[in-house]
């Protein structure tokens, strides 16, 4: 079953642009239990994902990537030097994952996030509702499709 995803980035860490350039990236970094839990029992290969820019001077969706390898250890736990190091992950229990995504498409009209929470038929999207910051949100397949409409782009 092919699942949808939303997943935030501040673009001045990495964005669309970043990715559309690099073809490919690791998710990596994620330390939220909720936002491990979705990516490492839900994601599969071939899921869509909306690229979304958080933190950022208008925040809201600029693209869609595709998951190209599910949940995998994230190394970046393990490594003391590292931004994402988290003393109780070991090798043999690592605690955070990551995922790969590959680009698909950064959208001709980017959709803000007043867009987003000023079309009522997304009112049930996880991104507008007040105090939601997980990372990685799940997204209803009409949901998705009515996004990819308003960002004009053809799934």
């Amino acid at each position: 079953m092919v699942r949808h995803w939303l997943m935030k980035s501040e673009p001045g860490v990495y964005s669309i642009q970043d990715l559309a350039r690099d073809g490919k990236t690791t998710w990596e970094g994620v330390r939220n239990y909720q936002a491990r839990n979705l990516m490492r029992d839900q994601m599969q290969v071939g899921d869509p994902v909306l690229f979304y820019h958080s933190n950022a001077q208008t925040p809201g969706i600029a693209g869609i990537a595709r998951v190209c390898r599910e949940a995998y250890p994230d190394p970046t736990a393990l490594d003391p030097a590292h931004t994402y190091f988290d003393p109780k992950a070991t090798a043999e229990q690592p605690i955070w994952v990551r995922v790969d995504l590959q680009f698909v498409s950064i959208f001709p009209r980017f959709i803000t996030l007043t867009q987003l929470k000023s079309t009522p038929a997304l009112a049930d999207m996880w991104v507008i509702r007040r105090g939601m910051r997980l990372s990685i949100q799940p997204v209803a397949s009409e949901d998705f499709a009515l996004i990819c409409e308003l960002g004009q782009i053809s799934r």
